[in-house]
């Protein structure tokens, strides 16, 4: 016991350190190649693992946009392997709009900020603060457990875990099963207990770019084929549009779990009642009941009294498991004649079962940290990396352990201002990731 607590003190030591080293390197992603990419970075999380014995390799997609891949070999390599991954991009951020620098990784009211602290330089550090500790202590896992820290996640993966699976499958030989970002976070519920949500689900992507057509001419005239009305009537009717609620099983087993936690009868002829009561993670949770529209961007003409020949938008669209088919359908029937859609990112819905030797390590080793721990699965209504892994055929969960106060919007700081995570929120982390990879 005695050598099991000094292993984890010294990864709880050294997590802070780490976290705060990777906010410091600047990996923003605009989406096209315009920021610094992820080689600094990469080339760090490469440094911190041969301090401790680890080879590792950077593949670089595209000048800059590098992604680390090492393999940890277990006790019985003969068991199916598990993938743990995290990317090191992150959105960009503007100083101005901080309350501290957001990529200086300072440490103000008890935790982490900058940019990447939740999304996921956190998972980032507790992974490598684990794996060096273990490492030192020569303690293998139970099985070979493949890291991977990846470039352009922010952007859809396409040079990072996407180019990695379709260039080099052979990395991740032998891996059923994967680990990743947004879940085993804590939501408190009465009785000072907490929910710890486990992603077992993803929506689908559908990024696309509309275009309509019309003949250019003078404003000054009449246009019955104006592109601009015509593609403003398509965006208004997109914008405006609510999909039926559609309860995947995920999203059921969730909502019927919460309301257990907080008292509330579970009606599922009206699943939002509930939403409510568990504050701002409202805001995900209802995003998965349907598909979700939204359209992000406008673009038309160079003057004012010129009628341009065509106009475009962008939409931000997400579907449910099992309902992409009804999700275009419908789009197509909104846009209407004359308008025409092209995807900027497509990527398919995950969803698995919360069953197995997987699932139950995982909730033992919240259980171990946190007695009162309530384990139940979710549904992300964003995308993640795991998009590209399920492509090889394995089991996604997102759980990147966290312990949070009640009062923290850790939904909101995704893609947000003042992005910080707990202090003693990665230290909770790193001793549930010890404690599941010994159980995994």
């Amino acid at each position: 016991m005695q050598a099991t607590a000094g292993v984890r003190g010294s990864a709880e030591d050294e997590v802070v350190r780490l976290c705060q080293e990777l906010i410091r390197i600047d990996t923003s992603n605009p989406g096209d190649h315009s920021g610094p990419g992820e080689r600094a970075a990469a080339e760090y999380v490469a440094e911190r693992l041969a301090e401790v014995g680890l080879e590792s390799r950077i593949f670089e997609s595209h000048p800059g946009r590098a992604s680390l891949v090492a393999r940890i070999e277990g006790e019985d390599p003969s068991r199916d392997a598990l993938l743990l991954h995290g990317h090191l991009d992150v959105v960009p951020a503007r100083r101005e709009d901080w309350t501290r620098d957001p990529f200086g990784g300072e440490i103000a009211d008890g935790c982490v900020w900058g940019r990447g602290a939740v999304d996921m330089k956190d998972m980032d550090a507790m992974i490598l603060a684990v794996v060096r500790q273990r490492l030192r202590e020569g303690r293998k896992p139970p099985r070979d457990v493949v890291l991977a820290f990846l470039a352009d996640e922010e952007a859809g993966g396409k040079w990072g875990a996407q180019w990695l699976v379709d260039e080099h499958p052979e990395l991740f030989e032998g891996c059923t099963e994967a680990i990743g970002e947004v879940g085993g976070f804590s939501l408190t519920v009465p009785g000072d207990r907490r929910m710890y949500l486990i992603e077992t689900a993803e929506k689908g992507i559908a990024w696309m770019n509309l275009t309509a057509g019309g003949t250019a001419g003078h404003g000054s005239m009449v246009h019955p084929d104006n592109a601009v009305t015509a593609l403003a009537a398509a965006v208004g009717r997109l914008g405006s549009h609510e999909f039926p609620v559609r309860l995947t099983k995920t999203v059921r087993a969730f909502l019927e779990r919460a309301c257990m936690a907080y008292g509330v009868e579970f009606d599922p002829e009206r699943p939002e009642a509930c939403l409510a009561e568990i504050g701002p993670l409202a805001r995900m949770i209802g995003a998965t009941l349907r598909n979700t529209l939204n359209p992000t961007r406008l673009d038309a003409g160079y003057k004012t009294n010129v009628i341009p020949q065509s106009a475009t938008a962008q939409v931000d669209g997400r579907f449910l498991p099992g309902h992409e088919d009804e999700f275009f359908a419908t789009v197509d029937e909104l846009l209407g004649p004359g308008v025409e859609r092209a995807f900027v990112h497509h990527d398919h819905a995950l969803e698995t079962e919360y069953e197995g030797a997987l699932v139950a390590a995982m909730e033992q080793s919240l259980l171990a940290e946190d007695p009162g721990a309530l384990p139940v699965p979710y549904c992300l209504s964003g995308g993640t990396d795991a998009k590209a892994f399920a492509r090889l055929g394995m089991r996604c969960f997102g759980f990147a352990p966290l312990r949070l106060p009640p009062e923290l919007d850790f939904s909101g700081m995704f893609h947000g201002i003042d992005e910080r995570v707990p202090v003693d929120g990665l230290k909770f982390g790193v001793r549930v990731l010890d404690t599941f990879l010994d159980r995994a």
